[in-house]
């Protein structure tokens, strides 16, 4: 019997959806499994341009439907729902990041579109989605990365309303076939915020210059140059201070399709594995009756499920956001920083598990531990999303307050305020609801009760234990703070989305056993850094636990584990 709790092709059925969502997610997973893997693999290694994904997609209107809001739809199956991008962010996933990068890059380019107020742009990118065409974010630069503060594209008004732009992109994907990027640059006779523009290009016009792929991939992650690029009055998106908040709400809403995208690739990797471990015999014995083997895993496996439960209810609080509740501010960096490195994780523990065979040219493993490094490093790194999670943390943990319960949403609903967020400012004045009550309802599981207890100790921590001023600046102490802060997150929303789906226990307290271990183990690390104080060394040392061993527990979730051997097989 297939796993509940993982995406796999020959039991999908998304029937949570509307008729035509269902369709369209269908449509997707047969056009790569009639593909076939030898094919897949053999388009990834030759780092061939995705022609013919992008053709079937622009058949079933795939990306027009997922991506244009209600406010500019040609159809009523058009509208911006965060659930069904989850979704098919993690189908992309599952046969190749390259597919996902397209679709991704596409959601960038069109964010800034669908926050601006110039209907004619507007109007143009709902065309040429309908049309098929993808979209660029072109916002990073070569010498100073996504430092938008320091763009070096410059706007020249000519004296018409309108501006002749001259500048250099890097790292923008899609740039060598956007029907549009849109492009961040500054004014030269405005200084300041207020000299910012938001204008949108076309990758075929000849005074776009598409210099080279930076990456040795089908991804195309270009360098383009505009060379007096000529900006009309119906090109520009946003200007002034506007266009500097486009572009955060903008990675804001591109960055939380990082996690679903780590997700599908770990599912797909994990079959493989399992599969490989569990018909290799070694001494006489399958792979898999070593008990570190099974540990490893075992701990893949409960680590991936909590991924899915964690970024399943991120969902529900992004489509739930209102200038009243930005709770997803918080949840949206976690799902990016700390549901990808978990991503990561899952990877490390199965190759270890197969080795050798993680390398062969042949599987799918061999591109997935390669891409699995990525997702942690786009849309900012881990070290920018976890200090940015740290902006959070006394509010959330000591200063909570009342909010209406989230519900899951799977609604067929618009989710207008992703591109209504506002000024990306006042983040310290951001309120949380009670973390404790999602531990309470599982207090009598053992590893969440022993989890809550290194919960505790954080508060107390942040309340007698915080930095001090200079400590505030040390970086390296503050990431480790952070990394704690981060795990007690982690298993609040898992906590919430497993009682929603009413989870095996079993599996809820081995998930747990993990997270406890990491708890202690980023408590450790604090203990040894440079600058923490006696007290902080002491409170570390002191917040370690010890999981609670349960063997018939880890038994049964074995059990579910080696039940993924034979699974699923793409077909050749």
């Amino acid at each position: 019997m297939a796993d509940s709790l993982l995406f796999n092709p020959r039991t999908y059925d998304p029937a949570q959806f509307d008729p035509e969502t269902r369709r369209l997610l269908r449509a997707t997973v047969d056009w790569f499994e009639d593909r076939g893997k030898r094919r897949l693999i053999e388009d990834y290694r030759t780092r061939a341009w995705l022609a013919d994904f992008l053709a079937f997609a622009a058949k079933e209107g795939l990306f027009a439907t997922f991506l244009t809001p209600a406010s500019a739809a040609g159809h009523e199956d058009q509208r911006w729902d965060t659930a069904r991008i989850a979704a098919l962010n993690e189908i992309f996933g599952f046969y190749g990041l390259d597919y996902w990068y397209a679709w991704q890059v596409t959601i960038l380019g069109l964010g800034p579109v669908w926050q601006s107020d110039n209907a004619a742009a507007r109007t143009r990118a709902a065309e040429l989605l309908a049309q098929g065409e993808v979209f660029a974010f072109g916002l990073s630069e070569k010498t100073h990365g996504a430092d938008i503060y320091s763009t070096d594209m410059l706007l020249t008004p000519d004296g018409n309303g309108g501006f002749s732009a001259t500048g250099s992109k890097y790292y923008i994907g899609n740039g060598n076939a956007a029907g549009l990027v849109s492009v961040f640059g500054r004014r030269t006779d405005i200084e300041g915020p207020d000299g910012y523009v938001f204008f949108a290009a076309d990758s075929r016009h000849s005074a776009y210059h598409l210099v080279k792929n930076v990456v040795d991939s089908s991804k195309y992650v270009s360098e383009f140059r505009l060379e007096d690029y000529p900006v009309g009055p119906d090109d520009v998106l946003h200007t002034g201070r506007a266009a500097f908040d486009a572009a955060l709400n903008t990675v804001n809403v591109g960055k939380f399709n990082l996690c679903t995208a780590s997700i599908g690739i770990c599912e797909h990797a994990m079959y493989e594995a399992i599969t490989h471990a569990n018909n290799r015999i070694l001494y006489g014995r399958p792979v898999t009756a070593f008990p570190h083997v099974r540990r490893e895993l075992a701990d893949a496996y409960v680590r991936l499920v909590g991924m899915k439960l964690f970024s399943d209810r991120a969902v529900d609080y992004f489509r739930s956001a209102s200038p009243d509740d930005r709770r997803y501010l918080l949840f949206n960096p976690m799902t990016k920083m700390k549901v990808t490195t978990e991503g990561e994780k899952v990877i490390d523990l199965m190759w270890d598990v197969i080795a050798a065979k993680g390398f062969e040219k042949d599987t799918y493993f061999a591109q997935a531990a390669v891409e699995i490094r990525g997702l942690p490093k786009l849309e900012g790194t881990v070290h920018v999303n976890l200090a940015l999670i740290l902006k959070f943390m006394r509010n959330h943990l000591l200063n909570p307050a009342e909010f209406a319960p989230v519900p899951t949403r799977l609604d067929a609903a618009d989710d207008t305020f992703l591109f209504e967020q506002g000024p990306a400012r006042g983040l310290g004045s951001v309120r949380f609801h009670d973390w404790r009550p999602a531990y309470d309802a599982y207090a009598a599981v053992p590893n969440v009760a022993r989890f809550r207890e290194q919960a505790d100790a954080l508060c107390e921590f942040v309340t007698t234990a915080a930095p001090d001023e200079k400590q505030s600046r040390d970086l390296d102490l503050l990431l480790a703070v952070g990394q704690l802060f981060a795990l007690v997150v982690h298993g609040q929303l898992i906590l919430e989305q497993a009682r929603l789906t009413d989870l095996d226990e079993d599996v809820l307290d081995e998930l747990f056993s993990v997270l406890v271990r990491d708890f202690s183990a980023y408590a450790i690390e604090l203990h040894g850094k440079d600058s923490a104080t006696e007290v902080q060394q002491n409170w570390a040392l002191g917040a370690v636990r010890r999981p609670v061993v349960d063997e018939a527990r880890s038994g049964r979730v074995w059990e579910r584990v080696e039940a993924l051997s034979g699974a699923y097989e793409m077909a050749p």
